[in-house]
């Protein structure tokens, strides 16, 4: 009976560690330095390669970067653990403009309907019609001083459009 409570306590003391852990970790690995951006690699192929960086830094696992079809371009799918596929659109600014919005303004009605029939084309392809997902926007701006990437990203940013559905 004592051996049954000690293990339970030590269990309950190794998960909060364990997540003060994961929490200590997950800060070291976003605060790591960025590539610089290549010669000859435009401003929105490089926020996408820094976006895919940032999300496996934040425990995703990349599946596929600018997956194209006749329909439309999702730039990142990722998998968020076993249970739910996330399609990412990147969007990248030069600089943050102050007053103006931001990036993801860019993604309106007509581009939600082509990452959506995109997505569920991947889906199809992939097998992976009775996986939940969902759709992501990562906003992708650089400091002006120091070229430092910001990120802000969107989780679930819009439900499925048309007659298509994603579930979570």
């Amino acid at each position: 009976m004592l051996d049954r409570q000690y293990r339970r306590s030590f269990r309950g003391a190794w998960e909060r560690a364990r997540g003060r852990m994961w929490s200590e970790w997950s800060k070291w690995q976003l605060s790591r330095p960025y590539p610089i951006q290549s010669i000859g690699e435009t401003t929105g192929q490089y926020g996408e390669r820094l976006a895919a960086i940032y999300l496996e830094r934040c425990g995703y696992r990349i599946l596929e970067r600018s997956f194209r079809t006749k329909v439309g371009e999702i730039d990142v799918i990722a998998s968020w653990g076993d249970r739910c596929i996330v399609f990412v659109e990147v969007k990248t600014w030069g600089s943050a403009w102050k007053n103006a919005g931001g990036p993801s303004d860019a993604v309106d009605d007509e581009k939600q309907r082509k990452i959506t029939q995109t997505a569920l084309i991947y889906c199809k392809r992939h097998g992976l019609l009775d996986t939940s997902g969902r759709i992501d926007v990562i906003e992708v701006t650089f400091e002006e001083l120091t070229r430092r990437p910001i990120f802000r990203h969107i989780e679930n940013a819009f439900e499925a459009v048309g007659n298509y559905q994603l579930y979570s």
